[in-house]
């Protein structure tokens, strides 16, 4: 195929730099072959009947006129897009364009793509659709791999593909929630579970003692049930589970992961997570032990289970406890463990639990206790209770994970930072009030109540490197913490509007930092402004809220209240990035030309605005500073409501003892999480799940 070897040739250097016009000569001869599978129809308002008769697309000729269609679709063609590499098209061909049956033909343009999503979300407001699409044609907000793949297609998967689960003490709580888990992953879901409340091994069973078998066994059926709901072959199905760090089985727990684990223990496709109180890294820090506890004997002590507990006020308590089931480890050596496991596999992520609950704006009505597989998702969870047969249930809350990102670049840009904020909550609003999933009961309960979405960013390193920025730099902290709170200002203010329109708020609003106007407090009282003159300037003709503007939307707020609980959170795209010819997320990069292999075939990705000049600016992640790229984060993390996916990038001379460091480091920071630990000499698969 011509196209590939144009695609490889972009790394044979001429003149002393990559060849990036092979790239684009490589688009070129793929729209070619595109061209000769595409099927065309002579208008619009044609397509769109053929299609929707055909039962390609919902009948959208049900709530928008023949002239809006011919109208909405002028408007995403009037804007001439190009593929800005081979990547992208290639992706979007591949992935998601919608094809015939028989997979001969393309159905679908990028524009028809967008133009399909836009007209599902809006749902029959022509002035919605028009926003949507301007804002996916100008590539400054990007819908999720879920929503841009099936939203508008008759036969399509869900609008949204990863959820969070927990599960009770009780094999009726392990059934259900196996259950729910396969029917989500038979859609295309990626589900976190949090193992904590399970009894640990060789705990009672009605007075049996040394009858419960731990956690590692659940593991292990769960592990099967995903590989088994594969969505019909087509994608693996991909699972995570979390434990917290005090929970008796964390050292078997950990062990699943290693190279020489026994057959019967050792998990290979599951993702795992700790979830570590403040507690245990001051006992490290201060070169204690920790004591592991069987969760079933916390439970007959105190009557609430472990992992509900606040473990830095209740730990102390649970040690001298004589009933409490327990045991001492070395914290310091704990960390050591932790970080060889991630060093052997890149797990396991980390959840700073006490952390994310602290700057929790909700934590009068809940706690947050897990994370997802991309661990950029912190919202409030409760425990569902499962009665036996005929019994009633008592659901609780899970998660679902509503995402798309806005386009740094394009929107810095364009100068229309608030109207793109506005736009993309409007789009995942309209996702969360479409969402219908009746097999996982809590997840639902939890989407009715709360509205939670998941709006986050990328092309961080790709819009530092076109102004000439050094990622590691006090200007790319500088401009992160004013964008990330105007980011924030503006969701908050599109939030404010919802509820105010709908007349409506999330469930016990009245009970949140929101409400009471704690939450506003730091935004009254600290300037978050550019301080150094490039940053100024790359700010110029976009208005910055200022904090007597953050006064006025806090008394909006406290009269109006808020539509969404939970409204930011950064996850780790990718897919989506290449559409956009963005950078992913807001991490750095591995190096200014990625390479990705998909079966026999390697495609070479040019990062955005690449060239002679910015390549300096393009500093591979692995010779970074750890420290700074978790100052970077911490920067943002102050003003996202959720968390957000960081990875860190270390080489074969980095030792334990300095990752281990690193855990600490970016505890004190205030991080959420920790997503993977990736090392040159280890290659981990990209979070499948989140997808965006």
């Amino acid at each position: 195929m011509r196209y590939l070897e144009l695609n490889s040739e972009v790394l044979q250097k001429k003149d002393g730099f990559f060849q990036l016009e092979r790239d684009r000569e490589a688009v070129r001869e793929f729209e070619a072959e595109v061209a000769g599978r595409l099927r065309t129809f002579r208008t619009p308002v044609e397509r769109m009947r053929a299609l929707v008769a055909e039962g390609y697309y919902e009948n959208f000729l049900e709530r928008y006129s023949e002239e809006a269609i011919a109208e909405l679709s002028g408007l995403a063609y009037g804007y001439g897009f190009e593929f800005q590499s081979f990547m992208a098209i290639s992706k979007f061909y591949k992935d998601y364009a919608l094809k015939s049956d028989d997979k001969k033909h393309y159905l679908e343009r990028y524009e028809d793509r967008v133009l399909a999503v836009a007209l599902h979300l809006a749902q029959g407001d022509v002035e919605k659709a028009r926003a949507y699409v301007r804002a996916m044609m100008e590539g400054r907000y990007q819908p999720a791999t879920p929503t841009f793949l099936n939203a508008g297609r008759a036969r399509r998967g869900e609008l949204v593909s990863c959820f969070l689960l927990e599960l009770d003490d009780s094999l009726n709580s392990i059934g259900f929630n196996l259950n729910t888990a396969m029917q989500l992953s038979k859609i295309g879901g990626g589900v976190a579970l949090n193992l904590s409340k399970l009894r640990g091994r060789g705990e009672p069973i009605k007075g049996i003692e040394h009858a419960a078998k731990g956690v590692v066994p659940v593991m292990k059926l769960l592990e099967d049930a995903f590989n088994y709901a594969d969505q019909m072959g087509q994608r693996k199905g991909a699972g995570a589970v979390y434990l917290n760090i005090f929970h008796w089985d964390v050292e078997e727990f950990l062990d699943t992961k290693k190279i020489n684990a026994d057959e019967k223990s050792r998990i290979q496709t599951l993702s795992l997570g700790l979830i570590v109180p403040s507690k245990f890294f001051e006992l490290a820090q201060a070169g204690r032990e920790f004591y592991v506890f069987g969760p079933y004997s916390v439970y007959k002590a105190f009557g609430q289970h472990l992992d509900d507990m606040d473990l830095d006020r209740m730990y102390e308590q649970l040690v001298t406890h004589p009933e409490v089931r327990k045991r001492p480890l070395e914290a310091r050596q704990m960390l050591m463990r932790i970080a060889q496991t991630q060093f052997e596999s890149g797990y396991p992520y980390i959840v700073y639990r006490s952390n994310a609950n602290a700057a929790n704006p909700l934590k009068g009505i809940g706690q947050i206790k897990m994370s997802n597989l991309c661990t950029e998702i912190f919202q409030l969870q409760s425990t569902s209770v499962i009665g036996d047969y005929g019994q009633p249930d008592l659901i609780g809350y899970d998660i679902c994970c509503n995402l798309g990102s806005l386009n740094i670049a394009s929107v810095m840009e364009r100068k229309n930072l608030q109207e793109s904020v506005h736009t993309a909550m409007d789009a995942l609003t309209a996702v969360s009030d479409l969402f219908r999933i009746p097999n996982a009961p809590g997840v639902q309960r939890a989407n009715e109540d709360f509205h939670s979405v998941g709006l986050g960013a990328m092309n961080l390193h790709g819009y530092l490197a076109k102004n000439h920025i050094p990622y590691e730099s006090e200007e790319a902290r500088d401009f992160v913490r004013t964008f990330f709170m105007a980011l924030n200002y503006h969701s908050l203010e599109r939030s404010m509007l919802i509820a105010r329109q709908k007349g409506r708020t999330f469930a016990q609003f009245e009970k949140s930092d929101y409400a009471n106007g704690v939450y506003f407090e730091r935004y009254e009282h600290t300037d978050y402004r550019p301080r150094t003159q490039v940053v100024r300037k790359l700010f110029e003709g976009i208005a910055i809220p200022t904090p007597d503007d953050w006064s006025r939307l806090k008394a909006e707020v406290m009269q109006h209240g808020l539509y969404h609980s939970y409204r930011l959170a950064l996850a780790p795209t990718q897919s989506i990035s290449y559409l956009q010819n963005a950078t992913p997320s807001v991490m750095p990069v591995v190096e200014p030309i990625e390479t990705r292999t998909y079966g026999n075939a390697t495609t070479y990705y040019p990062m955005p605005y690449l060239s002679a000049e910015t390549l300096w600016f393009y500093k591979s992640a692995y010779a970074m500073d750890m420290y700074k790229l978790i100052d970077l984060v911490a920067e943002m993390q102050q003003h996202v409501d959720q968390g957000i996916s960081t990875v860190l990038y270390v080489t074969s001379q980095t030792s334990t003892r300095e990752l281990a460091r690193l855990y600490i480091y970016a505890w004190k920071k205030g991080l959420k999480s920790l997503y993977y630990t990736r090392t040159k000499n280890l290659s981990v698969e990209e979070c499948l799940a989140c997808a965006v």
